[in-house]
């Protein structure tokens, strides 16, 4: 499961280079973009750190990067919600379409039953690894 993750992972990294994105980056992006482009840092931060399991101030300074480029603005009326920019909303949908172009290749022709059951089982392997995370 590791090197798949992996492999695939180098393939959307070689996505995200050519458009000067890095993987953080494309993730936040895309949890904006799911909340319809406009979320609270807060929830962003927890959205965020939950999927990448990355420090709050990682996080935070992701944002941070975001914000200087041009891709997250903050809503003047309300210093605590975030918006995708015109900029961000291209980036998120330009890197999103290349790689789900990859993502349709490296998939095609596994049987529908296969993938269902490799779903379930990275399914149960997430929620056991996210369990024994959060153990004292």
């Amino acid at each position: 499961m590791a090197l798949a993750h992996y492999a695939a992972r180098a393939l959307l990294e070689g996505v995200l280079d050519r458009h000067g994105a890095t993987f953080h980056q494309s993730v936040t992006l895309r949890v904006v973009a799911v909340a319809g482009g406009s979320i609270a840092r807060d929830a962003l931060v927890r959205d965020v750190t939950g999927s990448l399991k990355a420090e709050e101030s990682v996080v935070h300074g992701v944002i941070g990067e975001l914000t200087s480029a041009g891709l997250l603005s903050q809503d003047p009326a309300e210093a605590s919600r975030l918006h995708l920019t015109a900029a961000g909303r291209e980036l998120y949908e330009r890197t999103t379409t290349e790689a789900a172009g990859i993502t349709a290749r490296l998939y095609a022709g596994i049987p529908a039953e296969d993938l269902a059951i490799a779903g379930r089982v990275l399914a149960l392997v997430t929620e056991r690894a996210n369990a024994e995370q959060a153990r004292p």
